[in-house]
């Protein structure tokens, strides 16, 4: 899967998507997505397989639902990730984090 396919499949979720931010305030719940590095396959001084670490992060007030909808999408596309939750004290909202590689 390519960046652009996943934003097109998060976009799918029926939800406000942006890479990295908006540059306005969204209403909750909202989708970030962005690379945080790679992990490259490299040999003979060739990359042979670019893979990007990205991070879809879910701002909300706690949304089960979107957490599934996002989960849901992961495994039917069959895209492993790892998973991590915070409470952003000064903007009171969740963010939920899945890291996946693409």
């Amino acid at each position: 899967m390519t960046l652009a396919e996943l934003a097109k499949k998060l976009s799918e979720l029926g939800y406000p998507v942006a890479y990295s931010h908006f540059k306005k305030s969204q209403k909750l719940p909202f989708i970030c997505y962005l690379v945080v590095d790679s992990n490259n396959f490299i040999a003979d001084n060739k990359v042979y397989r670019e893979i990007l670490n990205v991070d879809i992060e879910l701002y909300s007030n706690k949304d089960f639902a979107a957490e599934n909808k996002i989960k849901e999408m992961l495994n039917e596309n069959e895209l492993p990730y790892s998973y991590d939750e915070i409470y952003v004290n000064g903007e009171e909202v969740f963010k939920s984090t899945f890291s996946i590689q693409i």
